[in-house]
């Protein structure tokens, strides 16, 4: 694991968002922080705020009140641009639907995440191939459209864009929400392995109260105020999720 640096992972001060649309809505948060490598479950209901909060934590959409700073640099409030590009180089987003290129090779698809922070050096496809062979899939398969990969290696093929540049943060949006239980446990198992190899702090998004078994820290949409709670210790300690 990289070594930690001296500032927080994600740090959120008078956060505040409000929406004055045809339906008026507002997310509030107290200040809090994240360190480096702590893993966070956000729970919520279908129409909870869960999107609007990714949405202000990865920058799509600008803070009403507040800031964001990301190891310790300010994310929000900043220009657009700078937003962007910050979000290219320390978020990593796993989604729901995994948004692979079907037409591109498996590792194209990966290297997406480079091209998009503005570098692919040589070594970053060192670590694409890296990452892919950590994650189980072999050479034979990186230069296959990824359309042909079955679901649980289109699964990885996304674990490992969302970590190519060692992002500061790795964001998962219900990315298990169409899985049967044994994948979805061995989907979430193996996220937060190479997480803790590549030094990620993750949020993870869900409604399945289940799921919060895997993380230490929980934040619940309908208790926002009460701020990140302690969880019961999980079922994979920190060590058998390690590298």
């Amino acid at each position: 694991m990289p070594a930690k640096p001296n500032f927080p992972a994600l740090e959120l001060k008078n956060f505040y968002f409000s929406y004055q649309g045809p339906t008026a809505f507002s997310l509030q948060l107290p200040d809090l922080q994240l360190e480096v490598g702590q893993h966070l479950f956000i729970r919520g209901a279908s129409g909870s705020g869960k999107t609007t909060l990714l949405n202000l934590l990865s920058g799509i959409h600008p803070l009403s009140r507040g800031e964001i700073r990301i190891h310790g640099a300010l994310f929000q409030p900043q220009k657009a641009a700078r937003r962007d590009l910050m979000r290219a180089r320390d978020i990593g987003v796993v989604f729901q639907q995994l948004n692979l290129i079907s037409y591109l090779s498996v590792l194209d698809n990966v290297l997406l995440a480079a091209e998009f922070a503005g570098s692919r050096a040589a070594a970053t496809i060192q670590r694409a191939q890296m990452l892919l062979t950590a994650l189980g899939l072999e050479a034979a398969l990186w230069r296959q459209s990824a359309v042909n990969l079955s679901v649980g290696q289109q699964q990885r093929v996304a674990i490992a864009r969302a970590l190519l540049n060692e992002p500061a943060l790795l964001i998962a949006d219900e990315p298990t929400s169409a899985l049967d239980a044994d994948n979805r446990d061995a989907f979430i198992r193996l996220m937060l392995s190479e997480a803790n190899r590549c030094g990620t702090t993750v949020l993870f998004v869900s409604h399945d109260a289940q799921l919060a078994r895997y993380f230490q820290w929980q934040l619940r949409m309908d208790k926002l105020a009460d701020g990140i709670q302690p969880l019961a210790a999980a079922r994979q300690t920190e060590d058998s999720l390690c590298c």
